[in-house]
């Protein structure tokens, strides 16, 4: 039922030792590149958490934190933003590609399984608890349940998905003052759509929402309708992106610099000195993701993609590609060897005391940064691997992966 292409001219990034002038096809490299610098980028935020003691600092606390540290997690901000507006940018053109109604039925289905997988294997690499009593709900349920808001959203005309998802993006921030007790008894679907926090479904289990889903809807339905522009040829498609990412990073300085509206933290001059104001100045709210936020990190995330769009496919291109054509698998592995290495190594330094407290390694962030490396140098080869799995075969399932 589901033919295969054997020919090297199917992998959706050239082969390691081809020519740089080798043609590209099937995928969108510039958008799997970027999509693999953002992960690459991720795994340094995990790093931080497991190998850097991540989970006992808080990195942008300005009173208490690092520049090193500071910088370290703000350059992370760029993956969520950035990954999902992508999913959405991907499902515009599987949806050119295949059409309406198995487009609708691709992100239905998929979204469940991702909506799965966070309260399934990827729970357990964030929290090794097979006794749920504590969940964690994070990117890939966020995900998930854009996906399945886009399944309907994306069935209406362009013009109408643009409105919905830029009204949820920019205008979100007004709800920031509704807290759950307004609705009562639906309190709990509050904290899931817009404010975040703990629910108790059972007693002495808990889940926490850390990602909201609404604002999530908005990116991914906005990265929808930008998939539009990535079927248009590269002569006009890449000076539009580029104009569409300084107009939004200038709207990031303009509206921050205003420090009226668009994240619930305003800015302030800081009595340690000018790189620390210029760190509240960046300080924007991830949980949920307010307006500044993403315009703080979708604005240069366009230039980026402008710059990679039809770029040569060198060594470091290919590298981002493979990564970026293979996120859910990605994603699994780094996290499940970061924990479960970081769980080992504070075992072996603090025996018992490792169970009470989250895995603390003591080795500080000198230590996720070389445990970063390492393991994204290792995951490399796995992730080339099933990236030319997926080129060749079309079997349905591999979608799913």
């Amino acid at each position: 039922m589901y033919g295969r292409v054997t020919s090297e001219a199917a992998s959706p990034y050239p082969p390691m030792d081809s020519s740089p002038s080798l043609a590209v096809r099937n995928r969108n490299v510039a958008i799997d590149a970027l999509r693999g610098a953002v992960m690459v980028l991720m795994a340094l935020d995990h790093a931080r958490d497991f190998y850097g003691d991540g989970f006992r600092h808080q990195p942008t606390h300005l009173a208490t934190t690092t520049a090193a540290l500071f910088f370290t997690r703000w350059i992370t901000h760029f993956c969520a933003p950035v990954f999902v507006f992508l999913a959405g940018t991907a499902a515009f053109l599987y949806r050119d590609k295949h059409g309406p109604a198995a487009s609708t039925r691709f992100l239905l289905t998929r979204g469940l399984w991702l909506v799965f997988l966070e309260l399934t294997a990827m729970r357990l690499g964030w929290t090794p608890d097979p006794f749920y009593r504590f969940t964690l709900l994070q990117v890939i349920w966020a995900i998930g349940w854009s996906m399945v808001a886009l399944a309907a959203l994306g069935r209406l005309p362009l013009r109408g998905v643009v409105a919905i998802g830029g009204a949820i993006v920019v205008g979100h921030n007004l709800l920031d003052p509704i807290g759950p007790e307004a609705f009562g008894r639906l309190g709990w679907l509050w904290k899931i759509a817009h404010h975040g926090g703990v629910l108790e479904p059972f007693p002495g289990r808990q889940l926490y929402v850390a990602y909201p889903v609404l604002p999530w809807i908005g990116v991914i339905t906005l990265g929808f309708a930008f998939g539009s522009w990535m079927k248009l040829p590269l002569e006009v498609r890449r000076p539009r992106t580029l104009r569409l990412g300084l107009t939004l990073t200038a709207a990031f300085v303009v509206l921050r610099a205003i420090n009226r509206y668009g994240d619930p933290t305003r800015w302030t001059t800081q009595p340690r000195g000018g790189l620390f104001t210029l760190m509240s100045f960046l300080n924007c709210d991830k949980y949920p993701p307010s307006l500044l936020y993403a315009l703080m990190t979708l604005g240069p995330a366009m230039c980026a993609l402008a710059w990679l769009d039809g770029a040569k496919p060198g060594r470091t291109l290919r590298v981002l590609t493979a990564f970026g054509s293979v996120p859910l698998l990605y994603y699994f592995v780094h996290l499940v060897v970061m924990r479960w290495t970081s769980l080992a190594i504070s075992f072996g330094r603090f025996g018992g005391e490792a169970i009470t407290s989250r895995g603390r390694t003591g080795l500080g962030l000198g230590a996720a940064y070389i445990g970063w490396i390492i393991v994204v140098a290792a995951l490399f080869p796995l992730c080339r691997w099933f990236a030319e799995v997926k080129a060749r075969r079309r079997d349905w399932w591999l979608s799913y992966l």
